[in-house]
């Protein structure tokens, strides 16, 4: 390729002198008309574009936010009765998941050994009745003067026909001959009225309602297909309102033998009471129960049942807030630990989760193991070292936490898994409490079976009305203590009506 011309080259061609330059090619300039008509367009095309960062920006927002519920709801559907506090029988369709027990060595059924139950024959019988031989079923003799060389015996264990049985008390009434002043014997405290229905029948009543949990309608029906005799549902609601006044000195009893106690569980669920939401609050320990209904849940409600503000001992609950205000021991439900462990490993894939729920257990094992006597200072030391361990990689392990919105108040919302880490970090001695200390259980089971009729109640009676969840705690703290030592709930509940009801041991 040639090189490029010189511009004087240029000049002598075109004839033009050297010191004069080309003219520059003619350009047609927009007007001012077309510049503002421009500027107003690009104006335009910026406002559209803000406005669509705008959009995109709402849209990431509402997407986030989105992929978040997405996951809550996610969560909610793994939930069951094996990773979470749900009953059982919200896993009715469900998948169940892996229990943690563990499986046992033994075989299914009676164990060895096992001292089983049957009817044994009676040697005093309420009735007889003789099968006699008239006549030969060979030759036709009579045989009807003959003695039994042999008697063969078999008992029917029956149930007597059922009716009411009416007692009449009469008073005899004389005047003395030598003063003349007249003279009336005294009817006994059960025939206070010209009629009245008896101790056991009213005891049977409240044993119907508040153990056996039937609905008024029920225990009328009850009463009329096996007795024949129809109470009034105002018979029954008295007969409750009775009991519930004749036990409010055994309750109080109850109540400070609780205050007394080493440890005891706590816990509550809701219930329905006059077409609100309240609830029901349970203190208890292996031997005794106690029951209060509330319209609130926390440190209100606790503090007017008053018991926990006096508590000196250990209390054994979950980790809700209210029950950590309050001066005392405290011990965490490690049961309810381990669902939120198995929920973790299963559905976000934590594997300290599964690590943290084996040395529980382990734990628990070497406590049991142990007896009534305390672990080693070596084993406690092996097993909290152990503990801080894998709670240090749990949180190692964690994704750094999400920027707060600007303007958010509060602190940055937290994963699950870091929640309970800092859980387990912050309450450690009460998550161990039942390693150093052998009083205190590995959970608080025992608060939670004693509400669990609770929930049935609701279910086959629905809402209590008037003051019927007074009475029903009352009443059922009463024959849930005297189930848990042994005695028969039956004769305690007619004995109140006696004036003078059985009183269980009050030991805490």
């Amino acid at each position: 390729m040639s090189a490029q011309p010189s511009a004087s080259r240029i000049a002598a061609r075109c004839r033009i002198a050297p010191h004069m330059s080309l003219p520059e090619p003619s350009v047609q300039r927009p007007s001012y008309n077309e510049l503002v008509a421009e500027n107003a367009l690009l104006r335009q095309r910026v406002a559209e574009l803000e406005v669509l960062e705008g959009v995109v920006a709402e849209l990431s927002e509402m997407s986030t936010m989105l992929v978040a519920r997405v996951k809550e709801l996610e969560d909610q559907l793994g939930k069951n009765s094996q990773n979470s506090s749900k009953p059982l029988s919200s896993d009715m369709f469900s998948r169940k998941t892996k229990s943690l027990r563990n499986k046992s060595d033994k075989a299914t059924g009676g164990q060895k050994g096992h001292k089983g139950n049957r009817l044994e024959l009676v040697a005093n019988p309420d009735e007889v009745v003789v099968h006699a031989i008239t006549c030969c079923s060979g030759c036709g003799v009579d045989l009807s003067e003959e003695e039994a060389t042999l008697v063969l015996r078999r008992q029917v264990f029956d149930i007597p026909p059922l009716k009411l049985s009416v007692t009449e008390h009469q008073a005899e009434v004389k005047r003395c001959l030598e003063c003349g002043a007249l003279n009336r014997a005294v009817f006994p405290a059960e025939a206070s009225q010209p009629t009245q229905y008896g101790t056991r029948l009213k005891g049977l009543a409240q044993y119907l309602m508040h153990y056996q949990l039937l609905p008024l309608a029920r225990t009328q029906e009850l009463f009329a297909d096996l007795f024949g005799h129809e109470l009034s549902q105002g018979t029954l609601v008295n007969a409750s309102e009775r009991c519930y006044e004749k036990l409010s000195e055994v309750e109080t009893t109850i109540k400070q033998a609780l205050l007394e106690a080493e440890v005891i569980t706590v816990d509550e669920t809701s219930c329905s009471a006059q077409g609100k939401r309240h609830w029901l609050h349970v203190v208890s320990t292996p031997e005794l129960t106690f029951y209060a209904t509330h319209a609130k849940r926390g440190s209100i409600a606790l503090d007017e049942i008053a018991i926990l503000p006096s508590f000196k001992g250990t209390a054994v609950h979950d980790a809700y807030a209210s029950y950590h205000q309050y001066d005392c021991e405290h011990a965490l439900c490690n049961a309810h630990l381990l669902r939120e462990l198995t929920f973790l490993e299963e559905r976000h894939r934590q594997a300290w989760a599964k690590e943290l729920a084996e040395l529980l257990v382990d734990i628990k094992g070497a406590r049991e193991a142990a007896a009534e006597s305390s672990l080693s200072l070596s084993q406690q030391s092996d097993f909290a070292e152990r503990y801080d361990a894998i709670v240090k990689a749990g949180l190692a392990a964690q994704p750094p936490p999400e920027e707060k919105p600007s303007g958010q108040r509060g602190r940055a919302k937290q994963s699950k898994a870091k929640n309970l880490l800092d859980r387990l970090g912050s309450r450690k001695d009460q998550v161990l409490r039942f390693m150093y200390d052998p009083a205190v259980p590995f959970d608080y089971n025992q608060a939670e079976r004693d509400l669990r009729m609770m929930k049935v109640q609701q279910k086959i009676s629905g809402c209590f009305r008037g003051e019927g969840a007074k009475h029903f705690c009352r009443i059922r703290g009463y024959i849930s203590t005297l189930r848990k030592q042994g005695l028969g709930v039956l004769a305690g509940l007619e004995s109140v009506f006696t004036g003078q009801p059985i009183m269980p041991t009050l030991e805490g």
